[in-house]
This record gives structure tokens, sequence and C-alpha cells, in this order.
């Protein structure tokens, strides 16, 4: 009788408590809607209890919002189920023809998988010297001076459009808007260098590019801001034959400021440092006086290819490893890789819409209604994607019951002291995590507002003042 009623007082007390929640948080969401800040936005909000699923609070939880790097939890969590965490990717390096004393008579050729991680920094095995001295050695090896061929690629099973709908010029010529392709190389990444004046209003002048194989000359409207204020220079792709624009600003007095810009050919520039390396071994194409080209391979030399000779096989860190850095540092290159990998292992031919197609279908045999889930790419990064904070809290809590989910979950960063993704495009704001409170009360969340007004700065901490309710 006695246990009985320490039960019943327990349940009591945790009632109350779960109460006393929903009222603050209650209070503290008017608060915000309150704010002249949010008069025009629109905000979703939903609280469950992560061991129940029951809703501790919920505030236009089934309205589609645009989740900015959010989305990027849906798209983690499917490609963990769909190809698993040890999955790897493979690149296939090798070449066609005969070798006849010191010369290949044919062509040296890549067959990509659309592995994101190829040349990346992030690892020492994928790392672009690590990974060009493998590839320059199985050459080597061969003990070949001379090529009589190109060097070839083969992405016959790879959309050609590496670049989603709905993505924005703004965006497009940036890192962050880097493309998808069979090959990538480096994350598709290439830096800018600046220099800027000393007064506000000054041009800003180009020192030198890296990485950047095409041409070094941009159109530039870049001028020089105040102290502090950051990077808020842009690259915008050139349209009809145009040379890439440089605007925006960044502060005053910098003598070797760096952007990063987006890669429009990774195969070319993968090649392109292969080639020099070959070069500085002694080891040349005699192709149009020493030089060559890079070309797609067709389906004729494609099927050579199946007789040719792999020279080595470089393989990818496990998903899990990718995973990490994908959430951790929302790279959007690595999610619109993972998209078009579902695709390319469930459909046979890697393209956006039919990973996208996929993804939906997963979640909504998951329980996660298709129009709760109105997508376009798989990264986030396009302002056309719709999403509801119930939709995420359903994925999140989805991720739970896996046997994967410490890996999800060490991946997810840290903010205000709670598990986090977040998702930031103009005019959008979004979190979606979990975090266990003093009191041992664990909650999987999801708050997303678009259109607010002012400093994004402003509305972070005000729905940091919201998630604090949950510590």
């Amino acid at each position: 009788m006695k246990n009985r009623f320490l039960l019943l007082l327990l349940l009591g007390v945790n009632n109350l408590f779960s109460q006393t929640v929903e009222k603050k948080l209650d209070k503290a969401v008017k608060s915000l809607l309150r704010d002249v800040q949010l008069k025009h936005a629109i905000t979703g909000f939903e609280v469950v209890d992560s061991k129940t699923g029951k809703v501790v609070y919920a505030y236009n939880e089934q309205v589609g919002l645009a989740p900015a790097s959010t989305q990027k939890i849906f798209t983690s969590i499917a490609v963990f189920d769909l190809l698993g965490r040890d999955y790897r990717y493979r690149t296939s390096f090798g070449y066609i023809g005969t070798i006849k004393d010191t010369v290949l008579n044919g062509n040296l050729y890549l067959l990509g998988s659309g592995d994101p991680s190829l040349g990346s920094w992030r690892w020492i095995q994928t790392d672009s010297l690590e990974t060009g001295k493998k590839i320059v050695n199985a050459v080597q090896e061969l003990k070949i001076k001379a090529i009589t061929g190109d060097f070839l690629y083969h992405n016959s099973k790879f959309s050609l459009q590496a670049i989603p709908d709905g993505w924005i010029w703004q965006d497009i010529g940036n890192y962050y808007g880097a493309g998808a392709f069979d090959i990538n190389w480096k994350e598709n990444q290439y830096e800018l260098h600046l220099a800027s004046g000393n007064k506000i209003g000054e041009e800003v002048n180009f020192n030198r590019h890296v990485d950047y194989n095409y041409h070094g000359f941009f159109r530039n409207e870049l001028v020089s801001a105040e102290k502090g204020s950051g990077d808020n220079a842009y690259i915008y792709l050139g349209t009809e034959n145009a040379y890439p624009l440089l605007k925006g600003t960044i502060p005053i007095a910098e003598k070797d400021f760096t952007i990063s810009g987006a890669n429009p050919n990774p195969p070319y520039s993968l090649v392109e440092d292969i080639k020099s390396r070959l070069l500085g071994r002694g080891i040349h194409f005699t192709k149009q006086n020493g030089l060559f080209s890079t070309a797609p391979v067709t389906d004729i030399v494609a099927d050579s290819i199946k007789n040719g000779h792999e020279l080595i096989s470089l393989i990818s860190p496990p998903f899990d490893s990718l995973n990490f850095w994908f959430l951790r540092k929302s790279i959007n290159l690595y999610g619109e890789a993972f998209l078009k990998t579902i695709a390319l292992e469930k459909e046979g031919y890697a393209s956006t819409e039919k990973g996208v197609e996929l993804l939906k279908k997963f979640w909504e045999d998951k329980g996660v209604e298709n129009a709760a889930l109105n997508i376009v790419d798989g990264c986030g990064l396009s302002p056309q994607n719709r999403v509801t904070a119930d939709a995420l809290v359903n994925a999140l809590q989805y991720a739970r019951t896996r046997n994967w989910y410490a890996s999800f979950y060490n991946a997810l960063p840290e903010y205000n002291g709670m598990k986090l993704k977040s998702g930031s495009i103009n005019g959008a704001r979004a979190y979606a995590g979990y975090h266990v409170s003093k009191t041992n009360k664990s909650y999987t969340f999801a708050i997303i507002i678009n259109n607010y007004d002012g400093p994004p700065s402003d509305t972070i901490k005000k729905m940091f003042i919201v998630l604090d309710i949950l510590k």
C-alpha cells in the first residue's frame, strides 16, 4: 500500500512538472509571437517526451515551412537505414589499351560513384595529396613514359544536372552551393584571395585563386566594409559566357582575405591535378602536342572499360563518418551526393528527382505524410522546401529506435547547450534536436521561424529563450 502511494505521488509530481513546462512554453511562445520582429512571421514548434512520444507542446506543428539545413535530418536518417552505416563509395582508376615498351596506347579512365569525400582534407586517406599520390604511383608502376589517348571519366549513370532545381543564383556560385557530380574533388571548392581598402566603400582587389582550373578573370564589384563585418562576399556564376561576378563586401584593411567558390567542373579539376603530377614524374600525353582533354565516356567506351585494367580502387570512409561532417558542418554537397546515391543504389540512375522521390517514399512508409515533406533537394538549401515541425520531430523520434542512433546523435552539433541541427537561409531560422533536462526529462523538438524581420542573431536569441524552458 505504501509503495502504491509513493508511485501515485511520483506520477502526480511528474504530471505537475509536465503541466508546468507546457504552461511555461505556452507563455514563452505567446511572448515570442507578440515580438515586433515576428509581426509578419510564421512559427512552427513542437516538443514531445522522447521516451513516450507524448506531445508536451505544439503550435503550428502541421504548417509547412522552409526548414533550411534542418532538412538534412531526413536525408541522414534515410541513408542510415537504406544504405547502412558502413556504406562506402568506390572510385575506380585504370587504363584501356595496351602497353608496348614505355608507351600506353590507350586511355586512362576514372569510374566515379559520386563519392563526396574524394580529395577532401577531412580524412588522411581522402586528402587530395594522398589520393593524387596513389593514382600517380599506380601509373608509374606500369613503367610508361607516354600516353597516346585521353583521360576519360564515366558518368552515364549520373544525371548531367549537378545543381538541384530551386537553388538560387546567389548561392550556386559559392562553396555551399556546389553541385554533386559522379566525380567530386576537394569538396568541389576553390579559393579566391582578396585584399580590401583602408576605407569603407573602397574597392577590393583580387590577389589570386587556388584550385580554379579555368581562367583567372572575375568581374569585380566587391567593396570594403566596416571592420569586423565578416564575409559578405558572393560569387555569381557567369551568364551568356560572361565571367563570374564578385559582389558584396569584406572588412576593411584585409591583406589576404579568403572566400570559397563552387567548382563548376570537378572531374576536370581532378584530371588537371593528376596531369600535373604525371608530368612531374616524366609521364606525358602525346595527343594534341602534349595536351589532353577530359570527356564523359560514351556507352561504347564504357563497354570497353569493362574489359579494361583497373589499377586501384579508391574507397571512401564509411557513411557514419561522412555523415558526421554532413551534420556537424552542414555540408550541402554531401546531402546532394547522398540523395543521388540512394537513387543510384535503388534504381540504377543517380538523379536528384529520383532521390527525392525515394526519400519521400521512405518517410511516408514511416508515417510522415507526403505533403509534410514537400522538398526539392537533400540538404535544405532551396527556399522552395517546405517541412513541418511535426515531421522533423517524428524523424528524430524514429532515429532513437535504430541501432545506429548513437552515431547519428554524436554527429549533431551543440548549440545553446543542446544537441541540435540548425538551419538558416534568408528569412528562415530553425533548430531540431534533443535535450535532457536537469530533472532527467528527455525532449525531442523542432522550431522553425520564417519571414522574421531584423538581424538573424536577435531571432536566434529569442528562439533560445523558448528552448531554455526545456533545460
